[in-house]
């Protein structure tokens, strides 16, 4: 088990004070994170706190989770790695493909010469 948990459910007036003060009563706090929304600066409403050891993450999670804080049921699990976000433009899927399972050229077949091959097996006098 990681020692990073999500904390879910947060009112947007929770400061870091009081996931210190209810995570500490589960162990030792690394860090306490809570993400503020870019074009509001407000908070997201939720936050990561970071314990000392899988042990008292684990802990954390049996004492916190379903606990009242700001007049919110928070919910609290394990912290999941941030997925690739792969920058860039471009479409196309998160793993370099496009959408339809195809390759980048959106799976046309394009032969010598730079001529587009039409789908009935005869070439196109289309150039590129």
């Amino acid at each position: 088990m990681n020692s990073k948990l999500f904390v879910g459910n947060l009112s947007y007036s929770t400061t870091e004070e009081e996931l210190r003060e209810l995570f500490g009563k589960a162990g030792t706090i690394r860090a306490v994170t809570i993400p503020m929304d870019r074009t509001t600066d407000r908070p997201r409403g939720f936050a990561f706190v970071e314990m000392e050891s899988p042990a008292e993450a684990q802990r954390a999670i049996t004492m916190c989770n379903g606990q009242m804080l700001g007049g919110r049921q928070i919910n609290v699990n394990e912290a999941r790695p941030p997925e690739s976000r792969g920058g860039g433009f471009g479409g196309g899927s998160r793993d370099g493909g496009s959408r339809d399972g195809g390759s980048r050229d959106g799976g046309r077949d394009f032969g010598r010469g730079g001529e587009r091959r039409s789908g009935g097996g005869g070439r196109s006098n289309r150039r590129f």
